[in-house]
């Protein structure tokens, strides 16, 4: 059964790794960005909710991101495996998180940390040439994932739930590592 969580920072190759490896394992792949972005695309009622935070340019509240991601992970294709990537990203979403496995009966979760060197992160973001993606805006997100998302790799690795990959490797060198430890 495939339940992982993919932890790192921004530019480690979460997405990226999680979908490929969703794939191979036929799971889905619950990414919190692409959960949000079909809420508003089908205007769903957490969809209609969440637009009226970012119409603000406030982030959207743990309380809405924890329902769609209660929402998601009770339908049908997630009850046999699911890989997250972007949620949790604060331990207060980690215990609840928890909390809902329990009660979907679908504990028995592993977290892969992908553990990327900032200055390489920050060579890759700026390779990816968005226009928000300046030095300064890629270490100040660095920052805010050091503060409030890091964290979480302690309260994973108490639990003895905790994966560390190396992901300053080529893509197919991290898959490959990433398909050993999960065996």
């Amino acid at each position: 059964m495939t339940r992982l969580i993919f932890l790192g920072p921004p530019g480690a190759g979460k997405g990226t790794q999680a979908k490929t490896l969703a794939d191979h394992r036929q799971v889905p792949h619950v990414s919190t960005g692409d959960i949000l972005r079909e809420a508003l695309s089908k205007q769903t009622r957490l969809g209609i909710k969440a637009q009226s935070y970012m119409d603000k340019g406030e982030l959207v509240p743990d309380i809405l991101v924890q329902e769609m991601v209660q929402e998601r992970l009770s339908q049908l294709d997630a009850k046999h495996g699911w890989i997250l990537d972007g949620f949790p990203r604060t331990v207060k979403q980690a215990v609840f998180l928890e909390e809902l496995l329990e009660q979907l009966d679908q504990s028995g979760e592993r977290v892969v940390s992908l553990e990327v060197p900032d200055d390489v992160v920050v060579v890759r973001l700026l390779a990816r040439g968005r226009k928000d993606d300046n030095e300064e805006v890629i270490r100040r997100r660095l920052e805010v994932y050091r503060a409030e998302t890091a964290p979480l790799i302690d309260y994973y690795r108490d639990r003895q739930k905790l994966l560390t990959v190396n992901g300053n490797q080529s893509q197919e060198e991290v898959t490959d590592e990433l398909q050993k430890i999960i065996a």
